[in-house]
């Protein structure tokens, strides 16, 4: 069996590649896509955009059938991606979209819930 020599390629001139976006400056856009990736958040997004008015947290207890502790962890990592805002009416706190979305977070919303 012959040996062929194969070319010595150097690291990084194969072709013209350029850095499209830092990774650091996709960490706003990774955190809402992770919110989304869980079927209940999505589904919560999708309800909080049908309504107006801000939604109580008791009426999602209700539609969801899931414990207060679940509802709240869904909804603190909604907050945290920048989804949703709340507000606080006595013991309940009442939930809505964003108001303020970035719009290419908007047009993402409107691609996976029309």
């Amino acid at each position: 069996m012959a040996y062929v020599e194969l070319p010595v390629r150097t690291r990084g001139v194969c072709c013209d590649l350029e850095l499209a976006a830092e990774p650091a400056e996709m960490t706003e856009t990774v955190e809402v896509l992770k919110a989304l990736a869980d079927p209940t958040r999505l589904s919560m997004v999708a309800t909080l955009r049908k309504h107006v008015q801000p939604v109580c947290i008791c009426d999602l207890l209700a539609v969801y059938e899931l414990s207060q502790p679940t509802i709240s962890h869904h909804m603190a990592v909604l907050k945290e991606a920048g989804l949703v805002s709340w507000e606080k009416r006595g013991l309940w706190r009442f939930y809505s979209l964003n108001k303020s979305l970035p719009a290419a977070t908007s047009r993402l919303l409107d691609a996976l819930l029309p």
